[in-house]
């Protein structure tokens, strides 16, 4: 497959340069190896206030290389393709290796476990030839339609369009190669309502593989402006222990949380709160998680993972029961487990939605908060604990009754996940990790 106009490589280059690699470290004296090839370019554009704030263009290739010489493992990486520079990078990670300490848990996937033969094509690349004078028309456009939708959006922090694309190879000795183009667009714009000490800042963005599935530029800049204005005569709030809401964007990066605490590294160094807890009930029984990773044009779909192991639809959580980790092969065999193929991430994480939408959440809940941004990183996984800078609106009656700012939201996870009492069907699907909001029985807030 010959590459298009925007990336200097076709495939076949890239192919004969990771076969070239693994065939000088055999040379070499490696008992096994592993590389990647890749290379990647995109443009950036922000308007702000109508102006042309920034113009951003980037092009990056690299090639890296792991050795073996038995358990003993070394890396080296390099930017530059030349004969030269591939071979010295090699030669590097031989060093490296000689050096490094024998690990019965490093190596290779078995050979069962690579994704080998045909593979289908997942409908990821679908590039975006557009000129820098139209990105910045569009870009423009998204501000201005912020900027329209509402008087008291006073200032903007800018409307940006970003358009990247790229491909790599990968392979083995252990027969693999495989590899693939991608893409990936962005349109965002952040603004900001009111004066003064009334000042509040929103945003909205939408992203997505092909760039006619982006919503409209007027539609992202007319969001962003209803959220700011909405955040204007924000208060705090007196502390105390009250339910919580989490709008989907944000119930996403709880699966975020989740999946690191489920991830191979926190495992095995024993500082996860869910080591141990396979088979056990971890959610409420209406909770059931799916990893697709073969989905069409999804953010995050794949055939195989970063080791070259081939990918498989599974049940994460089945009503409530964490069926599996997110593993590599080394955090597998430090686990005594069977790889997840998930070197590299979770692929496609959906959570099935519950039959209430946010309006019914809040009718639901009654009483509370409902967060719309968090701020810090106060995210034990050790222990589980979770405590966040907050802001949202609080909810009398069912019903929003004023913005809040200016509080922190405290929990643990461990405790967040058993009592989450309901799912919303507002799915957020911007995301590689899809979800409604969630409802959470109980927390404690302060200001």
């Amino acid at each position: 497959m010959t590459s298009p106009s925007s990336l200097a490589f076709s495939s076949g280059t890239l192919q004969q340069l990771a076969a070239d690699t693994l065939d000088y470290a055999r040379d070499k004296g490696a008992s096994a190896a592993e590389t990647e090839v890749s290379e990647s370019c995109g443009r950036s554009v922000t308007v702000r206030c109508g102006e042309v704030d920034t113009i951003e263009y980037n092009r990056d290739k690299g090639l890296s290389v792991g050795v073996y010489l038995g358990r003993r493992l070394g890396c080296a990486s390099t930017s530059d393709f030349s004969v030269r520079a591939m071979r010295e990078t090699v030669e590097a990670a031989l060093s490296i290796a000689r050096f490094t300490a024998e690990d019965p848990c490093a190596g290779l996937p078995e050979k069962e476990e690579l994704a080998l033969g045909a593979l289908p094509d997942l409908d990821l690349f679908h590039p975006w030839e557009l000129s820098m004078e139209e990105a910045i028309v569009l870009a423009r456009r998204c501000e201005e339609a912020a900027f329209a939708a509402d008087a008291r959006v006073e200032n903007s922090e800018g409307g940006n369009l970003s358009s990247q694309q790229g491909q790599f190879i990968l392979a083995n000795s252990q027969g693999f190669m495989g590899g693939y183009p991608s893409s990936r667009h962005y349109l965002s714009c952040s603004v900001i309502a009111g004066k003064g000490e009334q000042m509040q800042r929103d945003y909205w963005y939408s992203t997505h593989r092909k760039p006619n599935a982006l919503e409209a530029p007027e539609a992202v800049g007319q969001q962003a402006a209803r959220r700011a204005v909405a955040r204007m005569g924000a208060k705090k709030i007196t502390a105390g222990s009250f339910p919580v809401l989490f709008e989907a964007p944000l119930a996403s990066g709880l699966l975020r949380d989740f999946v690191h605490a489920a991830s191979g590294s926190p495992l095995y160094h024993k500082a996860s709160f869910l080591l141990d807890q396979l088979g056990k009930a971890i959610f409420p029984g209406f909770f059931t998680l799916r990893e697709r990773p073969h989905l069409p044009a999804a953010l995050a779909s794949a055939n195989f993972d970063n080791e070259g192991v081939r990918t498989r639809e599974r049940e994460v959580v089945q009503n409530g029961i964490l069926q599996g980790y997110f593993l590599n092969v080394y955090s597998a065999r430090k686990l005594n487990l069977q790889t997840t193929a998930n070197a590299g991430g979770s692929y496609n994480l959906f959570l099935s939605p519950g039959e209430h939408t946010l309006e019914s959440l809040l009718r639901q809940m009654g009483r509370g908060l409902l967060v719309t941004e968090l701020l810090g990183h106060g995210v034990n996984y050790v222990t589980g604990d979770y405590s966040r800078g907050a802001a949202g609106f609080w909810i009398e009656g069912g019903a929003i009754a004023h913005p809040v700012e200016e509080i922190t939201i405290a929990g643990n996870l461990r405790d967040m996940f058993r009592n989450i009492r309901a799912i919303g069907n507002d799915v957020d699907t911007r995301s590689s990790r899809q979800t409604g909001s969630w409802l959470i029985a109980e927390m404690t807030i302060g200001s």
